[in-house]
């Protein structure tokens, strides 16, 4: 009989051509990064064993003018210094033969809702010092989900609201007879449409809708849990008068009270918080980049933006602070 080994399903077996395969993709991918510049993104994660890991991933442009994402390491951190994680980037990369020099990295970004996110304030820092074009870019989509998630928790009203979203879902989803009742509703409701014109048939059309449970750093997904709510209970009636969380009676109306008075205070809180958030460098960079944004056959081109002086080291830590 044949042992595990010779049969090649032995563990170790296993893994010796796992490492193979890795060791291969990764040869690709730096030899079709050669000595273009590149980006160094660099993100937390952790396995089920609750261990603290480090993902490295390269951005760069192809040489057909293609842009490009390559995953390239999990390294398992016995420390969060930025000192440890500097260590590893670069035993990684030499590891590769990869060149992390001045002149080939033009730009870091990090995850700066992870728990290891004063970690990674303290590595852009490093490797500004040794590389002053490696600038640090913040994800500024996410940025933006911040922006709403930290306004949202300031804001009384819209803390409660949320809290009491929240709630709701967490009651509905835990039992099995209170999700057939929301079902039963909701299939009345289209019924009764479908009925009076309101809602058209076809396929894929008037579907069964669950409620969305929402997740911390995500405003798409509070969005989302609002239009699920929404779908069950219908049009709310926002013509009687505003009562405050302490049970005092306004001369104002509940539409008036959120379009307007909840409106603007959040309006204007966006916009601190905007501006807390986006660095003037990081702004300038971002207007140099959409001088290059190919859309509408280089509608945004600008000459002067995108020949403009990048800005020292030195500036980017004094913004990034």
């Amino acid at each position: 009989m044949l042992k595990k080994i010779e049969k090649l399903t032995s563990p170790m077996i296993h893994k010796d051509i796992f490492n193979c395969f890795s060791k291969e993709i990764i040869k690709s991918i730096c030899d079709e990064i050669g000595k273009y510049v590149f980006d160094i993104l660099v993100d937390e994660s952790s396995d089920v064993s609750k261990k603290e890991q480090m993902a490295i991933v390269l951005r760069y442009v192809d040489r057909i003018g293609i842009v490009k994402e390559r995953f390239i390491k999990v390294v398992h951190m016995l420390g969060t210094s930025s000192l440890t994680l500097k260590a590893a980037i670069d035993t990684v990369f030499s590891n590769n033969n990869l060149i992390f020099s001045n002149i080939y990295v033009r730009g870091q970004g990090y995850d700066g809702a992870s728990s290891m996110s004063g970690a990674f304030n303290d590595l852009k820092s490093l490797i500004l010092n040794e590389k002053n074009y490696a600038h640090y870019i913040y994800c500024f989509a996410y940025q933006l989900q911040l922006v709403d998630m930290v306004v949202a928790k300031k804001q009384d009203d819209l803390e409660e609201f949320f809290e009491q979203l929240a709630l709701v879902v967490t009651v509905v989803c835990r039992s099995c007879k209170r999700k057939d009742m929301i079902r039963d509703m909701q299939k009345e409701r289209v019924v009764a449409k479908i009925g009076i014109g309101e809602a058209e048939i076809g396929r894929g059309l008037n579907q069964e809708i669950s409620l969305v449970r929402a997740r911390d750093t995500r405003w798409g997904s509070h969005y989302r849990t609002i239009v699920s709510l929404f779908n069950f209970i219908g049009i709310v009636d926002m013509s009687e008068y505003y009562v405050t969380p302490r049970k005092h009676r306004t001369n104002m109306t509940n539409q008036h009270h959120f379009e307007v008075v909840i409106f603007n205070t959040v309006l204007d809180m966006q916009i601190q918080e905007f501006g807390d958030r986006f660095s003037e460098v990081g702004k300038e960079l971002m207007e140099n980049m959409a001088a290059l944004s190919p859309c509408e056959s280089f509608s945004s081109f600008d000459k002067a933006n995108s020949v403009s002086h990048p800005p020292s080291a030195a500036e980017t830590l004094g913004c990034a602070t």
